[in-house]
């Protein structure tokens, strides 16, 4: 566990790099039909709406926006959700929150809805918005409409169902789930308190036409922004063991009882499977007969070592923190 960082780097980070299959003329399988007719619904429907609430994951609270969110959000008083604070390490947060109110984001809330943390934050904070713009212009119509917009599976969903539980004492009303793509199209107006009268439009989750990088691309699949099978889940995992040794997050030796810190993910992966018991026996034909061997199942370990990763089990993790280091030092 104590071996160099850069023997725990190096031959991992070269791997994925050279097999990550999703490159600029790949834009299909990112950016499908739904996700462009998504965004054109939500333009058509800014005009029926006070705020916007923009959900993001605060494991990557510097990157992966959209931005094309930026033509979205017109005028409109806006509040950004960093989400998942539970699976951040957030050692840094201010330096985030000088860093984002830097590019004109004054309203920021991390939360975590899967615990209702923060979440009593977010109505008023709209609220204070919405009476505080030079467009509120309502006369006797005293409700408030705010339209939820982000990256696919970033918890906009549990958002709108968490606020509903802590405003209204009711239970779900979006459809909630682990992989991106659950909400499909704008859906009508949820109502999610009563005093003030507060509504939200829940959308699709659209992501940028464009990733930036490789590295990007692959945060976003870390945090389940892209459904695994299009980047690769034995990628994925390589990506996710560079990662983690060189955050010098060493969970995972623990969780599967291995000897030590380890760069290749062959490894990890078979260890993981014999533990698990996620093999098979496989004749292989030689020259003497057929002997029979035990065969991992590496698609399968590649599968838990992601789903153990996000379920927080390996321990917080801040993926731009390069971003975060190479900022200069926030005000004290």
């Amino acid at each position: 566990m104590r071996m160099a960082l850069h023997a725990l780097c190096g031959a991992a980070g070269a791997a994925w790099r050279e097999s990550f299959p999703l490159r600029g003329r790949d834009v299909a399988r990112w950016f499908p039909g739904h996700m462009a007719k998504g965004l054109k619904k939500m333009q058509s429907s800014l005009k029926l709406v006070d705020c916007i609430i923009e959900v993001h994951d605060a494991r990557i609270p510097l990157s992966g926006r959209n931005p094309l969110f930026q033509e979205t959000l017109g005028l409109k008083p806006h509040v950004l959700v960093l989400n998942k604070m539970d699976l951040a390490d957030l050692k840094q947060q201010q330096k985030i929150i000088q860093h984002l109110e830097g590019e004109g984001l004054k309203n920021v809330v991390f939360t975590n809805c899967v615990k209702e943390e923060n979440i009593k934050q977010v109505i008023p904070l709209v609220r204070g918005l919405v009476e505080g713009s030079y467009r509120y212009h309502r006369g006797e119509n005293l409700e408030y409409c705010a339209m939820v917009i982000g990256i696919p599976n970033v918890g906009k969903s549990s958002l709108i169902n968490a606020l509903r539980r802590q405003h209204l004492g009711k239970g779900k009303a979006t459809r909630v789930g682990g992989e991106p793509g659950i909400t499909r199209a704008v859906m009508s107006r949820i109502q999610v308190c009563d005093r003030p009268l507060m509504f939200l439009l829940d959308t699709p989750g659209v992501l940028s036409p464009r990733i930036e990088s490789v590295e990007m691309g692959l945060k976003l699949a870390l945090c389940g922004t892209v459904l695994d099978h299009l980047v690769g889940e034995e990628t994925l995992a390589d990506y996710l063991l560079y990662t983690l040794n060189r955050h010098r997050l060493f969970g995972y030796v623990q969780h599967y009882g291995l000897d030590g810190a380890c760069d290749d993910i062959t490894s990890v992966l078979k260890r993981v499977a014999v533990r698990l018991g996620k093999t098979q026996k496989v004749k292989v034909f030689t020259g003497t007969g057929d002997v029979n061997v035990i065969q991992p199942n590496y698609p399968a370990a590649a599968r838990d070592f992601l789903r153990t990763f996000r379920s927080g089990l390996l321990g917080p993790v801040m993926l731009d923190r390069d971003v975060l280091q190479s900022l200069p030092l926030a005000a004290p």
